[in-house]
């Protein structure tokens, strides 16, 4: 069966940036499991397994527009140190800050007397991501996992509804 839209798929994979830094790998654990279509994986990703079937192996890079995006520097902001109150903040941290534009996820970069300099970026955008992926399974999703836009694992869904 082929990698389609709506089939669970069972992968190991190994992402590593440009200059060959591994950032993350299934291949010493578990083996990640998604729903093809779901938006689980980034798009490039999903685009490349399209097609493919159990035991196919590929290595593939993925620019940022298909990955995590591209960096936007104006992200990147000094916040009052105030609007932190008694929190103890530290560069690396993260929070969800409310913007105009909704929630979103924020990285402490620099804390100094007056300002918190915070990061909106996600910690992967920008960077051109190399995949080496090997394709363990593929099966057709039943009714029920398409509706939960999800994988159920063998003994039940893993989780209630």
């Amino acid at each position: 069966m082929n990698i389609a839209k709506d089939t669970v798929v069972t992968i190991h994979f190994t992402v590593a940036s440009s200059d060959g830094t591994q950032i993350d790998s299934s291949k010493n654990g578990e083996p990640m499991v998604f729903l093809q279509g779901s938006h689980f994986l980034i798009q490039g990703l999903e685009d490349e397994l399209d097609g493919k079937t159990t035991g196919d192996k590929f290595v593939v890079d993925i620019a940022p527009n298909l990955a995590y995006g591209e960096r936007h520097d104006e992200l990147v902001q000094a916040v009052p140190k105030s609007m932190f109150e008694e929190m103890d903040v530290n560069p690396g941290m993260t929070f969800r800050a409310t913007t105009d534009d909704g929630e979103q996820s924020v990285m402490i970069l620099e804390v100094n007397e007056e300002d918190v300099i915070v990061d909106g970026n996600h910690p992967l955008a920008g960077m051109t991501l190399n995949f080496d992926v090997e394709v363990l399974d593929v099966r057709e999703a039943t009714e029920e996992e398409i509706a939960h836009g999800h994988p159920h694992t063998e003994d039940g869904s893993g989780h209630t509804h």
